[in-house]
């Protein structure tokens, strides 16, 4: 059988964890032929393939990033995308597709299986929200980075007396914020699910420095102010939309860090650490959950399960129908919240 393998949307440390997990077990134990088809579901879609095997799969275990590129193509956008998608493995005689990705590249392989293509999902998102699976690869990576970033910047705040904001990534879901600020001993953790009380934020801060300590407040870049619920008053680098309708979020941390210096009168700066959370070498959590991901994605080709995603249950690595692993987003529950909030100030 050849199979293609592709990854779609943002880049995450352990994405070469499971093409190499994929590529391995399906040669060695399937008899499996790959095709590697190029960024994202523009490969298939537009014929873009890079030969994928052993050979091409040495070495990169602790690479970060994707050998095989990606995209946020959407061939939904397109008119006649599922036609070339088809035609194009046909083409190649790909008879299965092995897609790694987020909840929009995992979207358009729920839709693609719902159609009769034979594709397998492997979860992928530094957010870890997807509902289906108990965390993704990437998520721990980023976590990693964002507590280490935010143990150096205690000294920096607490040597200058000053307020440091820092905003990870997290559009919907604030489980890098929830994690990195408790992990990191934060004054506060702002997060998209729970809009913030600007006077509360500055009644924490005042606090903490009362305590003779300087105020470390993480902050999700989807995070919004209580008076903007809803979304309304979202801070976006710009207005554009990328091919699934999504808008570039920042500016949030800059934004607070401003209300918090006025208010206060205490100095106040924003630290966005952006793309550097999901770049470079991932943690060995990471390597591990994504090779057994990769594992079990090639027995579920061999198996001809297609149209299921792999989900960590626990410490099992499960099968999930697409439906239902991107049904929905996993939020962080107010319950999940109050743990983190007993730390404030």
């Amino acid at each position: 059988m050849r199979v293609g393998v592709l990854t779609g949307g943002g880049d995450c440390p352990g994405l070469n964890a499971v093409i190499r997990a994929v590529v391995r077990k399906g040669v060695h134990t399937h008899d499996f032929e790959f095709v590697g088809y190029r960024d994202g579901w523009k490969g298939p879609l537009e014929g873009l393939t890079m030969p994928l095997g052993i050979e091409q799969c040495r070495g990169i275990l602790p690479r970060g990033g994707t050998i095989l590129g990606s995209s946020r193509t959407n061939p939904f956008k397109l008119d006649d995308g599922v036609e070339q998608i088809r035609a194009n493995l046909e083409k190649d005689g790909v008879e299965a597709l092995v897609a790694i990705g987020g909840e929009d590249t995992l979207g358009v392989a729920t839709k693609l299986a719902d159609l009769g293509v034979s594709v397998v999902g492997v979860p992928k998102t530094i957010d870890n929200d997807l509902s289906g699976t108990d965390f993704t690869f990437g998520f721990d990576t980023a976590v990693n980075i964002a507590t280490e970033a935010i143990d150096r910047l205690h000294t920096t705040a607490e040597s200058h007396h000053r307020v440091l904001v820092v905003e990870v990534m997290g559009r919907h879901a604030g489980w890098i914020a929830l994690h990195s600020g408790i992990a990191g001993g934060a004054s506060m953790v702002l997060i998209p699910e729970q809009p913030f009380d600007i006077e509360e934020v500055c009644a924490h801060v005042e606090t903490r420095f009362k305590s003779q300590y300087a105020p470390i407040v993480v902050v999700s870049e989807g995070a919004v102010p209580r008076e903007a619920e809803g979304g309304s008053d979202v801070t976006l680098l710009n207005s554009e939309l990328d091919a699934f309708g999504h808008v570039r979020l920042g500016g949030i941390g800059d934004r607070l860090a401003g209300e918090i210096e006025r208010r206060t009168g205490k100095e106040a700066r924003a630290v966005v650490l952006g793309h550097i959370q999901r770049g470079g070498t991932p943690t060995a959590f990471d390597r591990w959950l994504a090779t057994r991901f990769g594992l079990q994605a090639a027995d579920a080709v061999a198996d001809g399960e297609f149209g299921t995603m792999m989900a960590l249950r626990g410490t099992d690595i499960v099968r999930l129908p697409l439906s239902e692993g991107t049904a929905e987003l996993k939020l962080v529950s107010e319950r999940e919240y109050a743990e983190a909030q007993v730390f404030f100030g």
